[in-house]
């Protein structure tokens, strides 16, 4: 199983925005040139993000991005069924009554959108300060 590129650059996009100080935006261009991405690309990511509600845009020339919840409630399924949808993984193709197969891949999936629901982003941002931190007083 593998979530598609914009996964990946949705997650890593959200942990910037949550490490921002409260209240700061940036923007479109500046996301992407720290990504190694282009600007278009990014943008219907940050559309879906928008519309999952995760951050908000505020239009102008200093608009930009921020987070519009609480930074300790973002979890990592939160961004995840953003961008990937809240579809289930595994469809049985073989239609019959009480197939074994679905069944357990369907309590995998449920596991595993369980531990990403437990994960927040702000635990990622913390660790990475603290690392920093460790780094700097060496």
């Amino acid at each position: 199983m593998k979530y598609s590129n914009a996964t990946n650059y949705a997650l890593h996009t959200m942990v910037y925005l949550i490490h921002l100080p409260q209240g700061n935006t940036v923007g479109v261009q500046e996301l992407a040139k720290i990504q190694k991405l282009s600007p278009t690309y990014l943008s219907k990511i940050l559309t879906k993000l928008t519309k999952a509600g995760l951050i908000e845009s505020t239009p102008g020339v200093k608009g930009g991005y921020k987070i519009s919840r609480f930074q300790n409630e973002v979890t990592f399924f939160d961004v995840i069924k953003a961008i990937e949808g809240d579809t289930n993984l595994f469809d049985c193709s073989i239609h019959h009554e009480g197939c074994l197969i679905e069944e357990t891949m369907r309590q995998a999936e449920e596991n595993m959108k369980k531990e990403l629901q437990a994960k927040l982003l702000i635990d990622i941002v913390k660790k990475a300060e603290a690392e920093r931190s460790v780094e700097t007083n060496q």
